[in-house]
């Protein structure tokens, strides 16, 4: 079965955009509500148990990412027996991890006093809040989110984000009364909870209703299991440096400076975080499609497009990366006030963590459908050792800004310099690695440049701080792109992308328009 790539990336992306905006602005809502109603001191309580869970969740070891990799090629070929063993498979193993979860969760209760510097809320029972984070992540391994691996590796995500857009805003709304009416922060976890079990109830029931023919049955064979299990061990790593890149950087500025700046480092990543969800969109809609790429076409047609998506991303990402520098300020203060602002060099260094993090989207997207998951193995653990490590002294020394220098350091050199590497080892082998590391240090500099001569207009922008952020960002929508357009418009590149957006993506919206 050859997939309707371009079609179903289009699909996908649209409805993942629509998913990701809700996920942004209600939880921005949710955000605001929790600040103003309940204090800043727990929702950096909030922020450090999501954190703890994230660790805890690396029991799951990258095994659906596994699964639906192992689930192209039978796609490909019609091969439904083997796909329904892949399900058997995926659903035995997701229940015992489901229960290492929860063994290892208790067990870790006595210790949770000792992540927090300094107070933490006075009327909250942290065992009784503990266990419903817990309950809400092992409930998952449960409820069917094993289902959710047949629409993932039939390229079809615009099912899982309307579910998921649906219950969302029931729960956020939900929250919000919860927090405001009730002040509960009990009520506003279970919640949570609700929606995780309804959400993969519904997902499982339309899993069943596209698929029948995929049903848990049957057994793989050892030699697929051994080649799961090796491209595990290759995953999990890569989770433990997901792990360490994220929820550790709250988790040690819990321990060295307490809930309070975990709630303003919270802040700057939750907006920095929905930029690069929004991204990631671009990336994880094709995803499907490059698996079936890599499967039926050529190296030579799968590097063009790897170098031409690589620079449409950079453009983009770049664009958001001056946006976020330009807007950042003014927009923190107007949500939670001059109190929870960083320094500016905070900001400079969260604009360079994050445009650095988006370098290597999409490399991790055609490195997952390669199946590069063993060969990844050594640079992740590197990097997870080096950014935990590099936390706790930078952190302890310099604070905040140590805590992100660390995770850059570590995201720039290992995985983005020594990451990439790995692709062209062994995939692109007859291609220059060299020509990728120079291009992307063109387009980081290019960045560079226009976020600069943009922040130069900004700044100069009078008026109220209203005035100036809807000034910065009309300045901002406009300054980088023309920029982009004048540096970029005559290589061959930038015309092969025009083609690939014009002929794949404007003729097909237009179409579907005119039905």
């Amino acid at each position: 079965m050859k997939l309707e790539r371009t079609k179903n990336a289009i699909r996908n992306m649209l409805w993942g955009v629509l998913n990701r905006i809700v996920n942004i602005i209600f939880p921005f809502v949710l955000r605001t509500v929790f600040i103003y109603t309940l204090g800043s001191m727990y929702l950096g309580l909030n922020s450090l148990f999501t954190s703890i869970l994230t660790v805890l969740n690396l029991a799951e070891l990258g095994f659906s990412s596994a699964i639906v990799y192992n689930m192209y090629k039978p796609i490909a070929e019609n091969d439904t027996e083997s796909i329904c063993a892949l399900m058997n498979y995926y659903k035995k193993v997701y229940r015992v991890i489901g229960s290492i979860v929860l063994i290892v969760g208790v067990s870790l209760m006595p210790f949770l006093r000792y992540l927090i510097n300094g107070e933490c809320p006075k009327d909250i029972n942290l065992s009784i809040l503990y266990l419903l984070f817990l309950g809400n992540t092992v409930v998952s391994y449960f409820m069917f989110a094993y289902k959710t691996c047949i629409l993932t590796a039939h390229q079809r995500e615009d099912i899982i984000s309307k579910v998921n857009i649906v219950f969302k805003l029931g729960m956020y709304f939900i929250q919000t009364i919860s927090l405001i009416v009730f002040k509960s922060y009990y009520g506003y976890i279970i919640c949570t909870i609700l929606n995780t079990i309804f959400t993969n109830s519904i997902t499982a029931f339309y899993s069943n209703k596209y698929y029948p023919q995929y049903q848990c049955k049957g057994d793989i064979s050892l030699q697929r299991k051994l080649g799961i299990r090796k491209n595990i061990q290759g995953l999990m790593v890569g989770k433990i440096c997901m792990a360490s890149r994220n929820a550790f950087d709250n988790i040690f500025l819990s321990m060295f400076l307490g809930l309070n700046i975990v709630t303003i480092y919270g802040n700057y990543y939750y907006i920095m975080n929905a930029i690069s969800g929004l991204l990631i969109i671009a990336t994880t809609s094709i995803g499907a499609g490059i698996g079936n790429s890599i499967a039926t076409e050529s190296v030579e047609k799968n590097y063009k497009d790897y170098m031409k998506f690589t620079f449409m991303y950079a453009w983009l990402s770049g664009w958001c990366t001056v946006c976020l520098f330009c807007l950042y300020q003014p927009f923190m203060y107007i949500w939670v006030g001059e109190k929870l602002l960083f320094p500016m060099l905070d900001v400079v260094l969260i604009c360079i963590y994050f445009y650095s993090l988006t370098m290597g989207d999409v490399r991790s997207q055609y490195s997952a459908a390669i199946g590069l998951f063993w060969e990844n193995r050594v640079y992740v653990l590197v990097e997870a050792i080096a950014n935990i490590v590099l936390n706790y002294f930078l952190g302890k020394k310099f604070g905040v800004h140590g805590i992100i220098i660390a995770t850059w350091l570590s995201i720039f050199f290992i995985n983005f310099g020594w990451g990439s590497s790995i692709i062209f080892k062994y995939y692109f082998v007859e291609y220059n690695k060299i020509e990728y590391y120079a291009k992307q240090m063109l387009y980081f500099l290019n960045t560079i440049i226009a976020t600069v001569l943009t922040y130069v207009i900004t700044y100069h922008i009078n008026g109220n701080i209203y005035v100036k952020l809807i000034g910065s960002a009309i300045v901002c929508m406009i300054v980088p792109n023309i920029y982009f357009l004048i540096v970029y418009y005559r290589t061959n590149i930038a015309k092969e992308s025009y083609d690939f957006i014009k002929t794949n993506i404007l003729v097909r919206l237009k179409r579907n328009k005119g039905v």
